[in-house]
Parts: C-alpha cells; sequence; structure tokens
C-alpha cells in the first residue's frame, strides 16, 4: 500500500488535522490522535484517506475522528469515530465493523501473584478446555428453538437470569448489556443459524481470554474505587464479540444499504462506506438488528465470565465468595449508538459511530454505574499478549472533543497475512515461554498472526490518549496466562 501524502497540519503533540478543503467532498475536518513517532507508521498506509473519507458523509459533525490506535479498514478506519446528525445524517455497517459489539471486560480477584502462579499451567489449561474457543468453535448452550431471539433481545439479562452470572455484573456492564429497541425479526435466519451454536465461545483471530497482574497503579484512590487494590493482584480478561451472527448481519445489511444509497441517491467516495439516512426504514432496520448481535455480543461474554469463575475457583480450591471474582466493567468498541452530546452550549441527539473506538464518559454522566460516578466510566484497553492492558477513565475533555470516545487496543502494525509471512507459531509461543507467559491455543498459524510484533505498543497509544485528555490513565496489567482461539 501507498504512503499517504495528503495535508496534515500539527496542531499540538498529540492532534493532527487533515483539514476538509484537501477535499472538495469533506465536510469536516479529520482529526488525527498520534504522536510524532506513531504518525510515521500511520503515514505508510492509506488509513488516513479512510478518515477524510469518513468526513464526506452526509450529516458528520465535528470532526471525522481517529484514535491512536488507527489502523485500515472496512470503509471506516479502525480506531474512528463519526458524530452523525440524526435528521440529516446517515448510519454505515462500516462504521461499526463486521464484529458487532467485540469488546473487552475485566474482573478483579482476591488473589495474588504468589497465589496464582505454581497453579498457572493447570489454570490456563482448564480455562482452555472450559471455555470453547477457535475459528467456527460451537459452545457447551444447547438453545431450544427459538430461545435465540430472547438472547438478542435481552443480551446479558438472558444470560443471568439462565444461571450464567449474578445480578451484579448488568450494574457494570456498558448498557447494562441489554440495548433496548434491538428486533430479532429483522435478523436473518442465516445469522441465526450462525449464533444458536456460538453462544459462549471465544472465537479466534484477535479475541482472547488472559490472566493477569496488575503491574502498576497511577491513581491509587480511582483504581480502589474499581477494587484493584495493589501490585501482583490477579486480574482476568475477556476479549470477544458477537462471532458469526454479528458478521452475518453486517454483510446482510451492507447489500441493504447499498441498494439504499441509489434510493435516496446518496454518493460516497468508497462503496465500503455503504449507508442511509438514521431515519429511514433501511437506517432504523439495521440500527435494530445491530442492536441484536450487541445483546448476542454482552450474552456471550456473559457466559464466559460463568464458566471463567468455575474453572477459576475449581483449579485454585477456593470458593466464589473468597474468590472475589467480581466484574469491574464491560466496554464495547464495536458500536453506533443514539447519544445525546452538547455542541455550542445546545444539546443535540446524534449517532455515534465507533468502530475500534471505546466509550469514554466522564465523572457524574448519567450513563455510567453509580459506584463510578465520582471517577468516570472505567476503559478498558488490551494490548498484545505479550506486553500489557491498561485500564482507564473517562474525561470531560473527551465529552468535549471526541463525543465521549478513546482508543480500544494496541492496533495492528502488520497484516495478519505479513506477520504470518515473517513469524512461526511455535517461536512465537517460545518467545512468550520464555518471558514467563503460559499460552494455549488451537493454532499455531493463528498465534502467529497475533504476535506481539504485529501490533503497536500499547503504552504509545494510551499515552497518546492521556496526553490529550481523552482519558486518564489508571493501572496497567501483564499478562501471565492466555488462552488464544
Amino acid at each position: 500500500m501507498a504512503k499517504w501524502i495528503g495535508p496534515l497540519e500539527k496542531i499540538d503533540a498529540y492532534r493532527w488535522r487533515i483539514p476538509k478543503g484537501y477535499k472538495s467532498g469533506m465536510r469536516v475536518d479529520g482529526l488525527i490522535y498520534a504522536d510524532k513517532e506513531m504518525l510515521k507508521h500511520i503515514l505508510l498506509e492509506q488509513t488516513l484517506e479512510q478518515v477524510a473519507n469518513v468526513a464526506q458523509l452526509p450529516g458528520i459533525i465535528g470532526n471525522s475522528l481517529a484514535m491512536p490506535d488507527i489502523h485500515w479498514g472496512y470503509g471506516f478506519p479502525i480506531g474512528g469515530v463519526a458524530a452523525m446528525d440524526i435528521k440529516e445524517g446517515v448510519i454505515s455497517p462500516g462504521g461499526v465493523g463486521f464484529d458487532i459489539n467485540c469488546g473487552v471486560r475485566i474482573m478483579r480477584t482476591n488473589l495474588t501473584k504468589d497465589d496464582v502462579l505454581p497453579a498457572i499451567k493447570d489454570l490456563v489449561d482448564v480455562l482452555y478446555k472450559n471455555v470453547p474457543s477457535g475459528l467456527g468453535s460451537k459452545g457447551k448452550i444447547r438453545l431450544r428453538l427459538g430461545e435465540i431471539d430472547k438472547v438478542l433481545t435481552n443480551g446479558s439479562r438472558w444470560a443471568v437470569e439462565n444461571g450464567y452470572g449474578f445480578i451484579e455484573d448488568l450494574e457494570s456492564t456498558e448498557e447494562r448489556g441489554e440495548m433496548f429497541g434491538a428486533d430479532p425479526s429483522l435478523v436473518s435466519s442465516r445469522a441465526k443459524e450462525r449464533g444458536i451454536p456460538q453462544l459462549g465461545t471465544l472465537g479466534s483471530g484477535n479475541h482472547f481470554l488472559e490472566i493477569a497482574l496488575i503491574d502498576e497503579i497511577f491513581e491509587p484512590d480511582t483504581a480502589n474505587t474499581m477494587g484493584i487494590n495493589e501490585i501482583g493482584q490477579v486480574m482476568l480478561l475477556v476479549h470477544c464479540g458477537s462471532r458469526g451472527l454479528g458478521h452475518q448481519i453486517a454483510d446482510d445489511y451492507i447489500k441493504v444499504m447499498l441498494a439504499a444509497m441509489k434510493k435516496y441517491r446518496i454518493s460516497v467516495p468508497d462503496r465500503q462506506l455503504a449507508c442511509s439516512p438514521i431515519e429511514s426504514p433501511e437506517g432504523r432496520n439495521y440500527l435494530s438488528a445491530m442492536k441484536c448481535a450487541a445483546n448476542y455480543a454482552w450474552a456471550n461474554r456473559q457466559c464466559i465470565t460463568h464458566w471463567v469463575r468455575e474453572a477459576f475457583c475449581r483449579v485454585m480450591k477456593i470458593k466464589p465468595i473468597d474468590a472475589g471474582l467480581e466484574l469491574i466493567y464491560d466496554v464495547t468498541h464495536n458500536i453506533a449508538k443514539i447519544e445525546e452530546h452538547s455542541i455550542a452550549d445546545k444539546k443535540n441527539k446524534l449517532c455515534i459511530h465507533r468502530k475500534g473506538a471505546t466509550r469514554a464518559f466522564p465523572a457524574g454522566h448519567p450513563d455510567i454505574p453509580s459506584k463510578y460516578l465520582k471517577i468516570g466510566q472505567p476503559v478498558l484497553i488490551p494490548g498484545d499478549m505479550g506486553r500489557y492492558s491498561y485500564v482507564l477513565v473517562g474525561t470531560e475533555q473527551a465529552m468535549k472533543e471526541t463525543f465521549g470516545s478513546t482508543c480500544h487496543g494496541a492496533g495492528r502494525m502488520q497484516s495478519r497475512a505479513a506477520a504470518k509471512r515473517q513469524l512461526r507459531g511455535r517461536d512465537v509461543l517460545e518467545s512468550l515461554a520464555a518471558r514467563g507467559i503460559t499460552v494455549r491455543t488451537d493454532s499455531l498459524s493463528g498465534l502467529a498472526e497475533e504476535a506481539p510484533q504485529a501490533y503497536k505498543d500499547v503504552a504509545s497509544v494510551v499515552n497518546v490518549a492521556h496526553g490529550a485528555g481523552i482519558s486518564r490513565i489508571v493501572a496497567r496489567t501483564k499478562p501471565i496466562g492466555v488462552i488464544k482461539g
């Protein structure tokens, strides 16, 4: 892919602008969050052209935003955020992605490094057996005829009501794990067929289950509110999404949107930005189907959480109440939401596309759990399996500048194909073992695709987000055990 050579203006150490004069169709500027070093890699591909393309969508408000983990995606860049006016704007499946509500959750424990390290191999082995993973993996849940519709409507609540977790988990989940307005009748039979056997599965690619240790605490009081109390404390992270169901919904509605653009005479610079007016029948139907996939993903992570707790307590020979396996938070990073935001001191309802970007609401915001009202919404930024992950909180600056959004992960530096050409899965496995990280996977080829060197250093990514003020670093974790599909 050729190097991008468009205009880029430096605003400060963490912000760069693509002026809307770059292309005649741009309605707003592009705003990129990156430091000088990070920008060198970003410019090696055409990702910023995607930022400029998104800036041409009808009804876009503010800026076409790119988080520091930005890289090439379908239509929208991964790490892209765009806000659309409800009346004049459009909704685009490319602005959400194929893995709808891919997200991450983190659980705290009462255990420490000394408790867990002697049992780490057994723990990873049992978790690997207890949580189905891998390409096309099938789960342990056997849904009765028609029950998939209840999952699509009720999300995490369905899981909890069926014995997978606790009611308290809902309070610690974005949207309480249930987006209202989901309509299963707008989801194709093919999507449901793909989703029925996969509920409660991790999947493949960059999805993971991780045992980690608190490595550093930057804001002790804020961390303590989340139940993060000491260096060496054991945490559990789960990263996965809506599996084949979400992918099929995206695929189905991209076709719908391509036809809708002709109907509504919408012109876009890239067919992958296929869209329709938010308030059109096509737009409303996609949003309702997307909510179904989001609810499925929350139910999926909730079921996995239940099995992680079971396995953890069994291996550690500890009662659940003593293990302290409490959900800190679950945040989504592939979603479109109708939200209220202030623009020029006037409140507006907007459709916020976050693709490879997470919500980062500040202290006092009514949409975050009451227990976090004084500190702000927890923001979870997983890194690669060989380095770190971070816990942050949302800020007022994010509300003012990015519609309450921040980055979502490390961001790829190499394509999966390029990583596989350069690396062998066996070598990656041995390298991680040398760092004290126990890994289980059903695919050494897949492990090569997800090697640490295929990703940006997540520390650099979160430092940009922190430096720009769109989220604040609270704590850092490092992995000691990883399950990859």
